[in-house]
This record gives structure tokens, sequence and C-alpha cells, in this order.
């Protein structure tokens, strides 16, 4: 088939609604329909005419294998491939797909984290298909989405979770619209916009960096003397080379569905960014991690590298995945619209309301879904948020809700110079500044929660916002039961968002979340501060987060203590390969450096003549090499130390408060030499090659 233009192929590699639509019988296709809504199961009969249509249309698009494709706790997707072919009773070759292999897996569960869950010796594991979120073909294999559990059910993934909270959030939700008069919503969905922030650096330069291959972020160097200073990076000019490899991700990303929008630089040379359209949660997620995958793999072919650790370059902007996240009915309303006027429109300042209620009742937990451990050297610097959770809701929707709470009534607001609008009959789209520096900001339909890491899977944080948001909405719901009259229901609900902000107006914030004012006033408002990520990981077995977790069926408390022990172990073993791979750096590069250097300078010594600046340069050289090796031998011994502590989060623990120090010590040392080496002995690349080496 010829295409005309690049957008004539989109969605070729997704087996689409459209495309089940054309391809299966209409009873196998109403069936599946009745699945989608939870209305009926599929039979057998229906799922082997379903995998039929499957395994012709994959081999008409070049398909030779098929495999579930599923989010272990890695935090990364897996897959196990099979043929499609098999031999028949006379050994001839014959194509096969059956129901069964559609619907069920079995991949190795003892070969992913399971946080004691599964023993070694318990390899037994599941994939089931998840039917919410469309197949599609990837490098010649047919992928169906699948969550993943253990021999007794437990989950052993990121989806099985995310695809019980979004039943959660849809029962509160629907619950309470309809509570609120509107009996024609059936289903609400939450839907979500992922941006991606990525950088972009010359393979060649990457390949001569230990740290960046074996850990992803630079564990040394030194700015160069051109960084952001001149913040021309932004919207300026896409350099060529990035551009062609931009092309190339977006056509890929294309063919699979994805609704690729906007690309662009981002604030620190050789960082950009990609944003696809609003979807459903469940598939926005599933599409971002092939957004990930294509960026890497795209990369090489184009002589790149994509780093999506969350801070590469110590001294320069992170990289985020700002989650954009709302409510919207099957009506085809979003939840979170302030229509015209918003000041009247009960049902917007009632989950507005539930909102905040939910976000400070489980800052902690937050806090704790949105980070990795790369991600504690990014929260707090210029381009992320601080590690305190507040929200930013804009002047206007700020005003309306604390009138509230000051007159019990919604009516007088001001404008953006302070004149009377009463009523507030008409509010603009962009009616406040946008408050970067805020990690929950409202922006017109949607929060933006500014805190994920670039690397992570966002599963874990919207199963956090579907959940605290559904424990919410059912508190109100509960408090407007009974209540036959709209207009009772209004006035309950007015009284019921008074006291929702009179308890939580606390984690209202509209000033500068990067000031060291803020963190003052944070501690006088009570909001936890939470440095770091491994002190935020025990919030997942709060007796609080049980409770929640466990009401909703989300996770069992078996499962809670399983996630802790997973997110614990991944944080000692991200920073033991720190350590490792900067030992292995100093030992084999940086001492041999700096004695190379010594080697340079020890002839001129002989002359009769020695130049002051040859004495200066020979002791400062030796200086650099003596305290760097006492340091990396201190970094090394503490280390061992370290290890031997059993119990991992006490480890994380003491890893972050006497590792982490003593690792940016080393680096200290390191870039002090390398500000003074000769160009002629040091052959590491520096951040200004590796910056600026993509063009």
């Amino acid at each position: 088939m010829k295409f005309e233009t690049v957008f004539d192929d989109f969605g070729t590699l997704v087996f689409s609604e459209k495309v089940m639509k054309e391809r299966l019988p209409y009873p196998v296709y109403t069936q599946w329909k009745q699945t989608m809504s939870k209305e009926n199961s599929l039979d057998r009969v229906t799922a082997d005419a379903i995998a039929h249509a499957m395994k012709q249309w994959a081999l008409e698009n070049g398909a030779t294998h098929f495999t579930h494709w599923f989010q272990p706790l890695t935090g990364s997707t897996a897959e196990k491939h099979d043929s499609f072919v098999e031999p028949d009773e006379f050994g001839n070759p014959l194509l096969r797909f059956s129901g069964k292999s559609l619907i069920k897996g079995e991949p190795d569960a003892s070969s992913f984290p399971s946080g004691g869950l599964r023993a070694t010796f318990e390899a037994r594991g599941y994939t089931y298909w998840d039917c919410s979120s469309p197949a599609f073909i990837k490098d010649n294999i047919l992928c169906i989405p699948s969550v993943f559990v253990s021999y007794h059910g437990e989950s052993l993934d990121k989806k099985a979770p995310l695809l019980k909270s979004l039943e959660a959030i849809d029962k509160a939700a629907t619950r309470l619209v309809n509570l609120l008069g509107e009996k024609d919503v059936r289903h609400v969905n939450p839907v979500v916009g992922l941006e991606q922030e990525y950088f972009l650096i010359d393979r060649d330069l990457y390949k001569k960096r230990l740290d960046l291959q074996f850990t992803g972020r630079t564990l040394f160097g030194s700015n160069p003397s051109k960084t952001q200073e001149l913040d021309d990076h932004y919207f300026g000019s896409i350099p060529t080379r990035v551009s062609n490899f931009m092309k190339e991700v977006d056509h890929e990303l294309w063919k699979l569905g994805i609704y690729v929008k906007a690309e662009h630089n981002e604030a620190a040379p050789a960082q950009f960014e990609l944003a696809p359209v609003f979807t459903n949660t469940n598939v926005a997620i599933d599409q971002n991690q092939l957004v990930m995958d294509i960026l890497k793999k795209t990369a090489e072919k184009h002589n790149f590298a994509c780093l999506l650790h969350e801070k590469p370059f110590a001294g320069l902007n992170g990289s985020g995945k700002h989650n954009n996240w709302s409510l919207c009915t099957d009506t085809g309303q979003n939840l979170f619209s302030p229509g015209e006027k918003p000041a009247e429109n009960i049902r917007f300042l009632v989950f507005m309301c539930a909102f905040i209620k939910a976000v400070d009742t489980y800052p902690e937990l937050l806090r704790m879904a949105a980070s990795n451990a790369g991600n504690d050297h990014r929260l707090g610097a210029n381009e992320a948020p601080p590690a305190i959770i507040s929200i930013y809701l804009g002047n206007y929707i700020e005003q309306i809700l604390m009138n509230l709470i000051k007159t019990n009534t919604t009516k007088v607001v001001t404008d953006i110079e302070g004149n009377p609008i009463l009523g507030l009959s008409y509010i603009p789209r962009d009616n406040t500044d946008r408050n970067r520096t805020s990690p929950m900001a409202f922006t017109g339909n949607k929060f933006e929660f500014r805190m994920l890491g670039s690397s992570l899977s966002a599963s874990t944080v919207n199963v956090v916002l579907n959940t605290i948001m559904a424990e919410a909405l059912d508190s109100i719901s509960s408090e407007l039961d009974g209540i036959k009259y709209i207009q009772d229901v209004r006035d309950k609900g007015l009284e019921i968002c008074k006291k929702i902000l009179t308890k939580h107006e606390r984690i209202l914030f509209s000033g500068d979340g990067y000031s060291s004012d803020w963190i003052s006033e944070a501690a006088k408002r009570g909001l936890p501060n939470i440095p770091s990520y491994v002190e935020s990981i025990d919030s997942l077995i709060d007796p609080k987060s049980i409770k929640l977790f466990t009401a909703y069926k989300i996770y069992s408390e078996k499962e809670l203590i399983a996630r802790n022990e997973v997110l614990n172990d991944d944080y000692c073993k991200t920073i033991e390969v720190e350590v490792r791979t900067l030992q292995q750096i100093i030992k084999r590069q940086i001492l041999p450096l700096l004695v190379k250097e010594i080697d340079v300078i020890t002839p001129i010594l002989n002359l009769n003549i020695v130049p002051d600046y040859v004495t200066h340069r020979l002791n400062e050289i030796t200086e650099l090499l003596n305290n760097l090796s006492k340091k990396n031998n201190e970094l090394a011994h503490d280390f061992e130390k370290v290890l031997l502590i059993d119990n991992l989060h006490e480890r994380g623990l003491k890893i972050v408060h006497e590792i982490m120090p003593l690792m940016l010590e080393v680096r200290h040392i390191i870039d002090a030499y390398e500000k003074i080496s000769s160009v002629d002995v040091y052959d590491i690349p520096l951040y200004g090659e590796i910056l600026f080496g993509n063009r």
C-alpha cells in the first residue's frame, strides 16, 4: 500500500477498535464491547475469534511472534516472544494463535522483583490480557498488553493495581456526579497527558563515559563556561541532526496510534521534551512506556544516546514527566472544567475540594510515588518543584474557594486588577499566570503533577491519585446520600466544601516554591518536607495507607509490604552501582591521569630555573591526587560497612545520610582537577563537549 503522507499510516500497527469492528463478526465485536464496559465476561469462543482476527492482522503487518507485554516491578516493560508457527500432526508448519494464548501467558515469576511474594524456586507466574488497552506491533512482534500476577494471585506488576484504581475512581466519581443530579452519567474515567523530558547526546561521547553507561548520570563533571545562562534553549531552533531524530520518532509513534503533538528544546542544552494528546490513563501509561522505548532505540539509529535519568548533569536542569490528570464522564464532560460560572458550578467546586482534601491527606504517598533515587538530585532544582507537596489554583479559583470560607458564599471575587466581579459570570481559561514552581498546579481543567521523574513508570503515581481521590469523593457522597432535593444537595455540598477548605487550605500555595522562605512557611503550616526518596518509601506501609489501599482492594497488606521491600532494595542497588562505578573510574582513569600530569611536570624540575607556575601546579596536582586517593578509600570502607546492614530501609537511610555526602566530596575533588587539567592529558569527555556535541 502506498502512503501519500506520513499520517496515512497513522495507527497501522495498532489492533484498534476500528480494526476490530472491521475484522470481527458483529456478535463477537459486541461481546468484546460488553466486556469492555464490564457488562459481560469474555467467553472462550469469543476469545478464539478475536485471537484469529488478531493473528491474521499481525501476519499481514509482518509480525512473526506474539508476546504478553507487561510491566513488572522493575518499572520498565518485559516480554517473552512465542512464534505463531508450530508443527501439525504431519510435521508441517501451522500458524496458530488461540484464545487461550491471547488471554493467558506464563512467564518466569522468579525473574522479577517480588518483595518476597515469590521465592527463587517458585517460578510460576501468569500474564492476563488487558483488553482495555489495544494490542500493537513493535519490532515485528504482536504485543498484547497484560497484567502480571503470582501463582497465588498477588499483583507482581504496575498495571494490575492501576486497573483496580481506575475502577475505584470510576465508581466513586460516578456516584457523586449522580448525587449532584446528573443521572445520565454511567462512568467517569481519569484522563492523563504525560509530557516526557529527555537528554540527547552524541553516542561516541557517551561510550567514553562509564558513569553514563552504567548509571545514566554523570558522577563527576564541572559545567562549561556556557550552560543555561542566556536562556536561549527553550524555544530555540532545534539542531538539524536532532530534528531528523524527532521526525523518525514522530513517525514511529504515529504508526502506533500515539498522538504525539508537541516537541521542543528544553531549558538545558541537549535537553528536549515530547508531549502527546491526553487519553485514558491506562492507555496513556502504556503509550508512555512505548515513547521511552522508541526514544532510546531511535537515538541509537542516529548515533545518539537518549538519557532518561532525572539528573544526568549536575548544575543543569533535570528531566521530569509531567502527569496532567483530570476526570471525564462518558457524556464528554470534564469534571474539573470551571464552566462559564465556576462560582455557581457546584459540581466543579465539590470536585476541586475533594482533590484538595485528597492531596493534603496523603502528601507522603505522592512524594513516594513520584520519586526514585535519581529524582532526589532533581527535586528542588531550577525546573523541578520542591519535595514539599502543595497545590496552586490560580488567583480566580483560589479566591472563589477562600471566599466560601469567609462569607459562606462564592459570589464576590475580584479580577486581576482587584475589581469586584459579582457572580463571576465568565472566567477566561488562562485567568492567571502559570506557576512552574508548584508540584501540583491547576491549569484550566486539569492538575499538572510536575514531580514525577522522567525515567519512572507513571503507573504508581496514578494509582495513588485515583485511590486518594476515590476516598475523598466517597466521603462527600456519604454526606449527600439520602438528600432528595437538588437545592438541598447544593446547599449541603457548599457546606461540605467550606468544611474541607477550612481544614485543608494549608495545602494551597501560590508563591515561589523554590524560595527558602517557602520551606519555613511550609513547616509552620505542618506540611511534610521529605528531603530524600528513601525516607518516603515507608509511607506505603503506614497504617493510613494500608487502610486506604486495602479498603479499595488496590493492594493487600502483603502486597504493600512487598512493594516497600522492592523499592528499598531498588534504591540500595542503584546507589551500590553508582559507588562501584565511581570507584572504578577513580582507580582506572582519574588517579592515573593525575599521575600522568605529574610525569609531564617532573622533567621541568631538572631545569636550572623552575618557574613558579610549575612548582605551584605540581603541588596542586599532588594535593588533589592525595586527597582523592584518601577520600576514595574512605568511601570504599564506609560503603562496605553499610552493605552489612541487613534491613534494606536502614541501609538506605545510611546511604542517604553518610554515603551520598561522601560521594559528593569525591566528586568535588575530581571536578576541581577537571577544571585545571591539561587538554593533552585529560581524555574524558567534558560537559561542554557532551552538551553541545549533538549538533
